[in-house]
């Protein structure tokens, strides 16, 4: 299990890692993989903090870090993170009747306000260029070895700042145009992320998707994505040329995940029939756990999502409220209850550590070459 990608950062088998959780980052480096940090999420403050931490647990083994960087985005919603609007600016963003149908929703299904002491969270993610470059400021302050951009081909700055850091630059894609496009802006890594992928993705299978970038973009190596959960699926990924893989969904099932607790158990009872792409936590097609949340916003009586980031600025706080109380004997909120998983959901059926499935996608990526090498032999 030993390709280009693997010697070009120091890693020991070519499965890389994308989270948002801290720890399973550092579980899979210390596995011999390649964790990968989502960041759009972070603050330059908890950004610092947690790639110190990763930088304690790792002690000098390879890890990166994933910004959200799309090509468009919705200008009156950007702006950097200290300029944070308060709640009575965040609501004034919005056409009128977003709101009320959220509160119908919330209150026909009876989940209950937050306590008193909780403020809810205004939902503002780090997609404008101010936003993004002080993350960046902060991860190339750490000894990261990849930056990943989503959305979008990177902007020169991006590209040559990590350059003359001599970090990696990676892009997922959707489409052999939009390799070409990355390649192009300088990225030295292509994610062909299929459809089946969790979170945002578009509408071509991983199986058509992957050879058909690696075509386009050969020598710039590429990743395969989207419903990879198992050792042979990585195997056929490499068949198809691929030079290792990216997973997301996978780790949200492990023991270092920060998945909510009700929403992991929805994920291990889940088929792979159990997702859909949904507008209605981003405002890009991103795919999710069908939920009555999801259900709801593809109703007659559901507004038209915004476009991002006002959509998340818009339904964060509802599901704040949604998480918190997932649990709760008495509420819908368990029926409202999603997050972002790809259809490889329906192979993830109980829980483990992280290291754990890196070690049991090597075993069986190792059983199919061997049964590959039998067939050669007869």
């Amino acid at each position: 299990m030993h390709t280009e990608v693997c010697d070009r950062l120091g890693m020991e088998f070519p499965i890389f890692a994308f989270s948002h959780c801290r720890d399973v980052v550092a579980a899979v480096t210390n596995a011999g993989g390649f964790g990968v940090l989502g960041a759009t999420g972070h603050s330059p403050r908890t950004l610092e903090i947690d790639l110190a931490w990763i930088d304690e647990q790792v002690k000098g083994r390879p890890y990166g870090v994933d910004l959200l960087l799309p090509a468009r985005y919705d200008a009156t919603a950007a702006q950097p993170r200290q300029a944070e609007p308060g709640p009575a600016d965040t609501v004034s963003r919005f056409p009128a009747g977003y709101q009320a149908f959220l509160d119908d929703l919330l209150a026909r299904y009876g989940v209950p306000e937050l306590p008193g002491h909780i403020t809810a969270t205004s939902g503002s993610i780090s997609v404008s260029p101010q936003a993004a470059q002080s993350l960046l400021d902060v991860a190339f302050s750490h000894p990261i070895g990849l930056v990943a951009s989503a959305l979008g081909p990177p902007p020169a700055e991006l590209v040559n700042g990590a350059h003359d850091r001599d970090v990696v630059v990676a892009a997922l894609v959707g489409t052999a145009e939009h390799a070409r496009r990355q390649q192009a802006a300088g990225v030295d890594l292509i994610v062909a992320q299929g459809t089946e992928a969790g979170g945002h993705t578009g509408t071509i299978s991983t199986m058509v998707l992957v050879p058909e970038v690696v075509r386009a973009v050969a020598p710039t190596p590429v990743l395969a994505a989207g419903g990879i959960v198992t050792g042979a699926q990585m195997a056929a990924a490499m068949a198809l040329g691929a030079q290792g893989v990216w997973c997301g969904s996978v780790w949200l099932t492990t023991e270092e995940a920060e998945t909510d607790p009700s929403v992991k158990q929805k994920m291990l009872a889940a088929s792979a029939a159990d997702t859909v792409r949904s507008r209605s936590l981003t405002g890009k097609p991103a795919r999710m756990l069908r939920s009555a949340w999801t259900d709801e916003w593809e109703g007659d009586q559901a507004p038209a999502a915004l476009p991002m980031p006002l959509q998340t600025m818009l339904t964060a706080p509802a599901q704040q409220r949604i998480n918190r109380n997932a649990a709760a004997e008495g509420s819908g909120a368990r029926e409202l209850a999603t997050y972002f998983v790809g259809q490889g959901v329906g192979l993830m059926d109980r829980v483990r550590p992280a290291r754990q499935v890196v070690e049991q996608m090597v075993t069986d990526y190792l059983s199919v070459a061997e049964r590959f090498a039998a067939q050669l032999q007869d």
